[in-house]
């Protein structure tokens, strides 16, 4: 075993015991540590070290090999040194590495050769030779200044911006310390269960809290990491990058500046605490941001925006209401909006017993009122985009529109299942109904729309949800402590699953629309679906409830008028081809290293692109509307929420005469 500077701590010792008691205890999926889990956590750790696979050569991980099934062994018998040789070996590593890139960035290189770069390397293998090791790193360095040629920046400031983003890669590296390194592993070993399980050292639980606490005083964005990028993983409703859509999930955030400061910082390479620390500030204060959007692909321009932080307004992220006239004939029909960003609940004021505190189930019922006042014909829920939030509210908001019974069932780790029902027999909206979802509609949002599915109480419409239907609890490691251990951190653990009333989960496979609004792309690599050691797709027992589907025949009618409909539709068509294109870029594998030839690519994408959005009446910064964000306020160029009303207003015409007006339970 190697020699390192670094080794684990008694305070890491008893942690692990705790943590692995735990989660071999009380976590939902119930894995045996055994050596087919000790491969999985080797993979885990060494993808998260390494996830370029880049650094290590494969004589390395042959090295290594010895740990990959003896990680359980150790883990039982709270030794971490496995973990601390191999990021021994792996610190050296980057040491060779940046030093070699750091001299190539002195180089000039041949942007008219024709060869290529590898940008998709997750399951590549790892280089069996320095000489492919440094052919890799040469192309590397080759892309990153061809990059900055691209957005036109000048010789000498690509070298001083590229030799800033490896000394920094090299220094944060050594930088890390005893702690970095137990929660890097002990994280391999908690993903190795399933994605949303997690441990949080006393540090990184600090600045989480500070982040919560912060989280109404920012720019509302939620970041991920993914290799050296840090991510958009979805925005925030409400916030400030919401209302000023400049910022979108998927683009990859490459540098910050702070209002008043001329240059970036190159936060590539930087860990995501980090980069969140550096975008974080007081209220009012602007943040520039250069990105690469990710709807134009690793071969787009880097592009600079700038967002004032401030906070997220209530109000901005509450339920609001529009309507769509829509004509049916020889007469013009009222379909009814309301769009549901989040479910809140002002949970404070609830407990302190205020009788005027927010709430979704509120705001919906009054926004309800509101429509039954302006008489629509049918109505339109929009929950796209809307990650989820308070049980209590998903649970409430589907009572009004069911008379009462059950929701959604939860079954924990024992096997114990609750189910969590609608008691209250009044119902808000008896009329025609249609739900719309996307593939960033996840937890409670999808709870409302299955439920409705369930009971025939609904059309659902849209992509397939995000399939997360999981809970997670957040323990501290020092309630099973002594008296006189150190602060040994939290941990976040899966201790429950969401089913639907009749049985199925919405786990993985999330909430399939009845009418389909997809473009083509790979469902197995969204939400759920796409993260490593998510948990499966099972089925319990229905519960009883009254079951009124609506028929496969209406079903059938609809779906052939939708898609009649969309077909001749120029609009429709030219946002599902947009959407196509977006989808390619994002899954490209490879990048052209001709300047020529990469130049010509990208001009050809955004002379497509501009094409589709002139047909759909979009301008370039409008274009994210429909996909990342939560609808606009404008809903005039929305063109799926309008073939949703469309589909609203034919469901109608098979509605019950006798309860085709909107009732309203004063």
């Amino acid at each position: 075993m190697e020699n390192s500077t670094l080794s684990p701590t008694v305070d890491h010792l008893r942690a692990t015991k705790i943590i692995t008691d735990f989660l071999g205890r009380y976590h939902y999926r119930r894995v045996e540590l055994d050596d087919e889990f000790s491969a999985t956590i080797f993979k885990n750790f060494l993808d998260t070290l390494d996830p370029t696979r880049s650094y290590f050569l494969a004589t390395d991980i042959a090295r290594f090999d010895k740990y990959k099934f003896t990680l359980d062994d150790a883990l039982r018998s709270n030794n971490l040194l496995p973990a601390y040789s191999i990021f021994s070996t792996y610190q050296k590593r980057v040491e060779e590495r940046i030093t070699y890139a750091l001299l190539l960035i002195e180089k000039e290189f041949d942007f008219d050769k024709d060869e290529s770069f590898n940008i998709e390397r997750d399951d590549a293998t790892w280089p069996y030779t320095l000489e492919q090791q440094n052919d890799l790193w040469r192309k590397r360095i080759k892309n990153d200044k061809l990059s900055l040629v691209l957005a036109k920046k000048k010789q000498d400031e690509i070298k001083t911006t590229l030799n800033k983003r490896y000394s920094s890669v090299l220094k944060r590296t050594n930088q890390l310390d005893e702690n970095d390194i137990f929660q890097l592993y002990i994280n391999a070993y908690a993903t190795a269960i399933d994605p949303h399980t997690s441990y949080l050292s006393p540090r990184s639980f600090d600045n989480f809290e500070i982040r919560m606490s912060l989280s109404l005083e920012g720019i509302g964005a939620l970041l991920r990491t993914d290799g050296d990028h840090t991510v958009v993983e979805r925005i925030i409703p409400g916030g400030p990058a919401d209302l000023g859509d400049l910022l979108h999930a998927k683009d990859k955030i490459i540098g910050i500046s702070q209002q008043g400061e001329k240059s970036f910082t190159d936060v590539v390479g930087w860990r995501l605490e980090e980069v969140v620390e550096l975008i974080r500030g007081p209220k009012d204060t602007v943040v520039k941001l250069q990105i690469l959007p990710g709807d134009k692909g690793d071969g787009a321009a880097v592009e600079e925006i700038a967002i004032t932080r401030n906070k997220i307004k209530l109000e901005e992220q509450a339920a609001t209401k529009n309507i769509i006239e829509v004509p049916q004939g020889n007469k013009t029909e009222k379909v009814g909006i309301i769009t549901v960003p989040t479910f809140y609940l002002d949970f404070n004021a609830f407990q302190n017993g205020e009788e005027d505190y927010r709430s979704t189930t509120r705001d919906v019922h009054r926004l309800l009122g509101e429509l039954s006042a302006e008489n629509v014909d049918s109505l339109v829920l929009d929950l796209r985009s809307n990650g989820g939030g308070s049980l209590i509210e998903a649970t409430q908001l589907t009572g009004l529109f069911i008379d009462k019974g059950p929701v959604v069932q939860v079954r924990d780790s024992s096997g114990h299942i609750e189910i969590h029902k609608d008691k209250d027999e009044n119902i808000s909206y008896h009329g025609p109904m249609v739900v719309l979802v996307d593939r960033f509609s996840a937890s409670a949002s999808e709870i409302v729309a299955s439920a409705l599915q369930d009971y025939g109480r609904a059309v659902i419409v849209g992509e397939t949800t995000f399939g997360k239907g999981s809970v997670q609890q957040l323990v501290d490691l020092n309630r099973f402590g002594r008296k006189n251990d150190a602060n040994l951190g939290q941990l976040k653990a899966t201790i429950a699953q969401y089913y639907r009333i009749n049985g199925e989960s919405t786990q993985h496979r999330g909430v399939e629309p009845d009418i389909p609004f997809e473009a083509a792309y790979d469902k197995s690599k969204q939400g759920e679906r796409g993260l490593d050691n998510a948990l499966p797709w099972t089925k319990i027992s229905p519960t009883q409830f009254d079951n009124r589907h609506i028929s496969k025949d209406i079903i059938s009618n609809l779906s052939k008028r939708h898609f009649e409909r969309t077909n001749e539709d120029e609009k429709y068509q030219s946002l599902i081809k947009l959407y196509n294109l977006n989808e390619a870029l994002q899954n490209q594998t490879e990048l052209s290293l001709n300047q020529a030839k990469r130049k010509k690519t990208f001009n050809k994408l955004e002379s497509d692109r501009k094409q589709y959005e002139k047909l759909i009446g979009l301008n370039e910064s409008d274009e994210g509307e429909n996909s990342d964000n939560a609808a606009s306020p404008d809903i005039s160029s929305d063109i799926l929420l309008i073939e949703a009303a469309q589909i609203s207003a034919d469901l109608n015409h098979y509605w019950s005469k006798d309860a085709q007006r909107m009732v309203v339970q004063q």
